[in-house]
């Protein structure tokens, strides 16, 4: 990818229409000096089947498929999480989780009942409770692949971040989206839901991921 193709347009696509991962991505991309603009504001775009059996796989369909139909250079991620104690699980299904349609909440609920069970049989390893009284039920690991795609050279630049934490049996703060409730950071000893924006974007999968692909750009 020549470093023209990229930085001569004056807004970066990002193929999703998580509004949650819009505001992140804008928050990250201010310092290229580009506005942001997601697959919200191109409802021409149909939904993107993602059937890649990695996060990679996936960033490369999204960012390959809408760059394809618009033109321009387009950034995609796919991030999930990996439970421990599910074996990895829900992983690259993360946001279906519960089910195609699947909310957020539905996910959440589905991931505590899972642990739960799991728990009552005694399959679950004991790593002990918070100080409020809530139980840790699983070490767990948040993934970000991202994927930048050029349709003018047909290349992409991609980059990986991830961060390791603990799942609580009730959430802690009401901030981020998808899983950050039920996603303890014991280095913080907080929520990733009760981060600030600029914290979360120093210690998160996704933050890692934009701090690595940045410098690649430039490069590029």
């Amino acid at each position: 990818m020549t470093k023209h193709s990229v930085l001569s347009h004056e807004i970066i696509v990002v193929a999703t229409k998580n509004a949650g991962k819009v505001k992140e991505f804008a928050h990250a991309l201010q310092k290229l000096g580009k506005e942001t603009a997601s697959l919200l504001d191109y409802p021409q775009i149909p939904d993107i089947v993602e059937d890649g059996e990695t996060f990679a796989a996936n960033a490369r369909i999204k960012a390959k498929t809408t760059g394809d139909a618009l033109g321009v250079p387009v950034l995609a991620d796919d991030s999930g999480l990996r439970v421990a104690a599910l074996g990895g699980e829900p992983g690259v299904y993360s946001a279906r989780y519960a089910g195609e349609g699947a909310t957020d909440e539905d996910n959440n609920a589905k991931l505590i009942r899972e642990l739960k069970r799991m728990r009552e049989n005694q399959e679950l390893e004991e790593l002990g409770r918070l100080t409020d009284g809530s139980l840790l039920l699983s070490k767990a690991q948040f993934v970000c692949a991202l994927a930048l795609y050029d349709p003018a050279t047909g290349l992409f630049v991609e980059a990986e971040g991830t961060v390791d934490g603990v799942i609580t049996e009730i959430p802690h703060g009401t901030g981020g989206f998808g899983y950050d409730p039920l996603f303890w950071v014991p280095g913080l000893n907080r929520g990733m839901a009760e981060l600030t924006k600029e914290e979360k974007q120093q210690i998160s999968h996704r933050g890692e991921a934009l701090r690595k692909l940045l410098p690649l750009l430039e490069q590029a």
